[in-house]
C-alpha cells in the first residue's frame, strides 16, 4: 500500500512537471518576442498558490490537469471596428459571444502595452510560441526514451538459466507445465534439461562445443538439433564449469506470427527446456529515434481511432460491464493509479523504474501529437491561424493588394467553445471509468 501510494505521488509529480515545462514552452519564447504574460498557471479552478515575479503572476490551482498562459491580445480587433474598440454593426448569438470575447481581450492591454500584443508579433513568432509548448512535450518524451533505453536498457534473454521447463510441450499443452501432481499432461514426457537436473543460476556456456554467448545462439542451435544425445557446458557463478549430458528430443510446435498470435501451422524443433533469465541491457543511442517513431505512428492511430474507442468505453465497459480494455482511452487519475499499480508491482526496481519512465515518455509524446490538432483552442489551432493569415498576406502582396491584417480567429471562438466543451466531458466520461473501473495490469 505504502509503495502504491509513493507510485500515485510521484507519477503525479511527473504530469505537473510535463505541464510545466509545457507552459514554459510558451512563457519563454513569448517573454523574448515581448508579449506581455501576466499569468502562468499550472491546473484549473481555485488558485491555492500564486507569487507575482515582475508582471507575470505564476500559481498553481486545484484541479491539475493541465495548465495556460495568459497572454496580452490573443484576439484582433475586426477589421472594420473603431479605433480602441472591439465591436462592430452585427447581431446575434454568435456574433455577440464572438464581441465580448473581444472586448475582454482587449481590457486585458493596459496602456502603453499596445505594441505587446500576441496579434501583433510576426507570424513566425507567434508560431514558435504556440509550438513551444507542445515541443517541450517532445523533447521530455525524447530524453525519458533515452534514459530508459540507453542509462536503463531494455528486458534481454541472456543464456542464465531462470528455470526449467518440467515437461516436453505439445500442441494441447505449449507452455511445458506440469500437472497440479507434478505430473506430464498427456503425450508429454520430463524435458530434457529436468532429467539432466540442470539448475537455476547456471550459465550455458557451450552447446556440443559450440560457444554461445547469447540466448539467439543458444536458441538458433537447440532447435536445429536433432533428436539424440548432446553435451552442455555450463557455468558457475564462482567461475567452474560442469559438462551435462542431455537427451536432446524433438517437439511439435505451433507456429506464431510477428505480433505472437498462431498462425494454425505446426513444426518440429529441437527442445531442451531452459527458460532463460533477463537483464537490462543498455541499447545504442539510434534505437532512441527508432523507438520514437514507432511510438508516434501507435499514438496517431490512437488519436484516430479515440472517438471509436471513447464509445466502447461507454457502450462495452460502463454500461455493458466489460472489462476495461488495456488500450483505451486513459485520463490522468488512471495513469497515475497506474504508476501506483507499477510500484507495488513485484518487480525489480530497475523494471519498475523502466516501465514507469516509459509511461510518462508515452504520455508526452502524446500530448505533443494531440496538441497539434489544428483547432481552436489547442495550440494547433493558434498555428493554423498563423499559417492562414502568413498564406493569406502572401497573396494579397504577389496581386499588389494592401496588408488584409491579422487572420480573425475570433470568428472561430464558437467551434473553439465546441471542442473545449467536448474535450470536458470526454475528460470527465474517461475519469469516471477511471475512478469506478481502473485499468489493471494483472
Amino acid at each position: 500500500m505504502i509503495a502504491e501510494i509513493i507510485g500515485i505521488v510521484l507519477f503525479a509529480l511527473l504530469i505537473l512537471a510535463s505541464i510545466a515545462l509545457h507552459e514554459v514552452g510558451h512563457l519563454a519564447p513569448a517573454k523574448l518576442f515581448g508579449v506581455k504574460v501576466t499569468e502562468y498557471m499550472i491546473g484549473f479552478g481555485p488558485k491555492i498558490w500564486s507569487k507575482v515575479k515582475g508582471e507575470t503572476t505564476y500559481g498553481l490551482k486545484a484541479i491539475p490537469v493541465g495548465g495556460y498562459i495568459r497572454m496580452i491580445g490573443m484576439l484582433p480587433p475586426p477589421p472594420d471596428a473603431p479605433p480602441g474598440t472591439a465591436t462592430r454593426a452585427s447581431t446575434g448569438r454568435f456574433a455577440t459571444m464572438i464581441a465580448d470575447a473581444r472586448q475582454q481581450s482587449l481590457e486585458e492591454i493596459a496602456p502603453g502595452d499596445e505594441d505587446r500584443v500576441f496579434y501583433r508579433r510576426a507570424t513566425w513568432k507567434r508560431i514558435i510560441i504556440m509550438l513551444g509548448g507542445p515541443t517541450m512535450n517532445l523533447i521530455l518524451a525524447f530524453v525519458l526514451f533515452a534514459i530508459v533505453l540507453c542509462g536503463i536498457g531494455i528486458p534481454t534473454p541472456t543464456t542464465s538459466v531462470a528455470a526449467v521447463v518440467p515437461c516436453t510441450p505439445t500442441m494441447s499443452a505449449p507452455s511445458g507445465d506440469a500437472l497440479a501432481d507434478g505430473s506430464c499432461p498427456a503425450g508429454s514426457v520430463p524435458s530434457p534439461a529436468a532429467q539432466a537436473n540442470l539448475q537455476p543460476g547456471e550459465t550455458l556456456v557451450a552447446i556440443d562445443g559450440i560457444p554461445v554467448t547469447t540466448w539467439d545462439e543458444a536458441t538458433t542451435i537447440i532447435r536445429a538439433m536433432p533428436a539424440g544425445p548432446a553435451v552442455l557446458t555450463v557455468g558457475f557463478a564462482d567461475g567452474g564449469v560442469r559438462d551435462v549430458p542431455v537427451e536432446v528430443t524433438q517437439v511439435t510446435r505451433p507456429v506464431y506470427n510477428a505480433d505472437g498470435t498462431p498462425t494454425g501451422a505446426s513444426e518440429k524443433t529441437g527442445f531442451l527446456g531452459i527458460r532463460p533469465a533477463s537483464d537490462f541491457v543498455p541499447q545504442s543511442f539510434a534505437t532512441v529515434p527508432v523507438q520514437m517513431w514507432d511510438m508516434t505512428t501507435a499514438s496517431v492511430k490512437a488519436l484516430v481511432a479515440l472517438p471509436v474507442r471513447l464509445y466502447e468505453l461507454v457502450a462495452d465497459t460502463l454500461i455493458g460491464g466489460e472489462e476495461r480494455a488495456v488500450d483505451g482511452p486513459v485520463s490522468v487519475v488512471g495513469v497515475t493509479r497506474i504508476g501506483g499499480d507499477i510500484a507495488a508491482s513485484d518487480q525489480p526496481i530497475k523494471a519498475k523504474v523502466a516501465i514507469f519512465l516509459s509511461l510518462a515518455a508515452s504520455l508526452n509524446l502524446f500530448l505533443f501529437l494531440f496538441n497539434l490538432i489544428p483547432v481552436l483552442p489547442l495550440d494547433g489551432g493558434h498555428v493554423a491561424g498563423a499559417v492562414y493569415e502568413s498564406i493569406k498576406r502572401r497573396i494579397a502582396k504577389m496581386r499588389g493588394k494592401p496588408d488584409p491584417g491579422p487572420a480573425d480567429v475570433a470568428k472561430l471562438l464558437p467551434v473553439a467553445y465546441v471542442v473545449a466543451a467536448s474535450l470536458v466531458v470526454m475528460g470527465a466520461i474517461v475519469i469516471f471509468a477511471d475512478i469506478v473501473k481502473p485499468i489493471s495490469l494483472g
